[in-house]
């Protein structure tokens, strides 16, 4: 059994007294470039990234970029930020990565973007994605794109699947190896192509998902 004890009751994850897991994600297909399109905000690119993906050892300085980061967030949103924490696969310990913070924030109500869109710009976070289908969610970047801030609403399965699989990976080394392998192969195959990259990998995340008790 993995320990869900570690995930904050601030964002309803609780049930009574049980852990609420969420299901495992829907399968999906690499987006087309018309869907690209419709979430993409501003001049941002669409699929293919400023440099091809690449994934580098782990970096022991990524813990203390995250907190820089957390700590502009929650002095912006003061008690707007509901959580704050990293995720993705340079939140896990001796993980390659591609040398981009990924940081879940939890609002009130993602879609309500003048509740907290115009105080992260003026903070340097620009809104770049907007997918209302998809538990509303937004990502904004930092002007380097050294940070994705994905914004979600309180008891979201997406939030809480994040959560769950960073810290599996966390303690189990075989699963962290296993994805790091699968990430080297996505980036060899997929260099310029964001959303191919991602769909090479999802088949290894369920799995380690299935692993960490989702159905």
């Amino acid at each position: 059994m993995i320990d869900h004890s570690h995930i904050g009751t601030s964002v309803s994850t609780r049930k009574g007294d049980a852990m609420r897991l969420p299901p495992l994600p829907a399968p999906s297909a690499p987006l087309t470039p018309e869907q690209m399109a419709r979430r993409a905000v501003g001049d941002r690119t669409l699929d293919v990234p400023v440099k091809p993906i690449s994934i580098r050892p782990y970096d022991p300085n990524w813990p203390a970029r995250y907190r820089h980061e957390e700590g502009r967030i929650r002095a912006t949103l003061g008690v707007r930020a509901l959580a704050v924490e990293h995720v993705g696969s340079t939140a896990v310990p001796g993980l390659p990565a591609k040398d981009r913070l990924d940081i879940d924030l939890i609002v009130a109500d993602p879609a309500d973007e003048e509740a907290y869109v115009p105080d992260l710009a003026a903070a340097g976070y620009v809104l770049r994605t907007r997918e209302p289908h998809w538990y509303e969610h937004r990502c904004l970047w930092t002007d380097g794109h050294d940070v994705n801030l994905h914004v979600f609403g309180p008891d979201c399965d997406e939030y809480l699947r994040h959560i769950i699989f960073r810290d599996w990976l966390r303690s189990h080394p075989d699963d962290r190896d296993r994805y790091a392998a699968r990430k080297y192969e996505a980036a060899a195959a997929h260099p310029l192509s964001a959303s191919r990259y991602r769909h090479a990998k999802a088949a290894v995340v369920v799995e380690i998902l299935k692993r960490a008790g989702l159905r």
